[in-house]
């Protein structure tokens, strides 16, 4: 049977219970002061279907408040499958074939896929990669579709993309306005461990950030190496191919205020992929359950920003 077949994707009611499991596994929990179960359910005529009062604060609320489904016309059920199609589809699936898969206006996908890539963003805090001794893979990547400027020179006009990922374990990449020592060495202190070991190719920007971490071993690309015993960037170049892959053959353009976007939701799969064990219903449940405190408003400055995909 088709996973799209289940009734939490084709009833309202069933999604929103099924979100309710998901994201209140102890019972109720009230969006406005955070106070969990012993909630009231208010029924009546004239009262939605899943609308809670708060015990202590008295407020209402239901399991959308506060998520990237707030105050959204479109069926639970629909967003549901929407989750499912972006969690599961490994090089991302176009705003165009969400709007002819789901029946919905090109702009509504449009907005529902950035809500659910919203969603996607790892801000879980304390969660370092490298801990224990792991091997930490550093590199950085260029995206840009635009003619360079006259005069400008290399990547400079670029969107400029730096990954951080652990090997057998999760990846946290980054859109930067410049590729800096600086840059660098603030995410690295933030995101990975100090007893990491960092694996990067020979590019300078990682060597102070390496000064801090149990080791530093580089490969030279420019001179033909590109693995030496346990050394090698293979594992972070294989995570951009997948990358550009989605860019070039999914989205064909991408702008440069949603890069970041874009970035978690390759980051999202790659660290709940296959591989670790997680398949793609589970990939889509560790989303919703991520739904909560990244509400995303639908600003001029987005409308504006519409773009054409495929």
């Amino acid at each position: 049977m088709s996973h799209l077949n289940q009734p939490h994707f084709q009833d309202a009611d069933k999604a929103r219970e099924y979100l309710e499991a998901l994201r209140w596994p102890q019972g109720p929990v009230c969006p406005h002061c955070g106070t969990i179960g012993g909630h009231y359910t208010l029924t009546g005529k004239s009262t939605r279907p899943g609308l809670w009062k708060c015990k202590d604060c008295r407020e209402q609320f239901t399991v959308t408040v506060g998520t990237v489904f707030e105050r959204s016309k479109i069926a639970l059920n629909v967003w549901l499958q929407a989750v499912y199609l972006i969690c599961s589809a490994k090089k991302g699936i176009s705003s165009h074939q969400l709007h002819r898969t789901l029946g919905v206006t090109y702009k509504t996908a449009w907005f529902m896929s950035h809500r659910i890539r919203e969603a996607m963003a790892d801000d879980t805090p304390g969660s370092l990669l490298g801990g224990g001794g792991g091997t930490v893979e550093a590199d950085e990547t260029y995206w840009g579709n635009k003619k360079l400027q006259k005069g400008s020179r290399g990547y400079n006009k670029k969107m400029k993309i730096v990954s951080l990922v652990e090997r057998g374990g999760k990846a946290r990449s980054f859109h930067v306005r410049n590729v800096t020592v600086n840059t660098v060495t603030a995410y690295m202190a933030a995101y990975v461990h100090h007893t990491a070991n960092l694996m990067t190719d020979e590019t300078s920007v990682y060597n102070t950030a390496g000064q801090h971490l149990a080791s530093h071993e580089k490969v030279n690309h420019s001179k033909k190496e590109y693995v030496r015993g346990n050394v090698h960037t293979n594992t972070v170049e294989s995570f951009f191919s997948v990358f550009k892959r989605g860019l070039v053959g999914t989205f064909h353009h991408v702008g440069e205020r949603h890069m970041h976007r874009y970035v978690s939701e390759f980051d999202f799969r790659y660290s709940n992929r296959a591989a670790l064990g997680v398949t793609d219903s589970q990939r889509a449940d560790e989303l919703l359950k991520a739904v909560a405190g990244k509400r995303l408003t639908y600003r001029r400055t987005d409308r504006n920003a519409l773009v054409q995909e495929a």
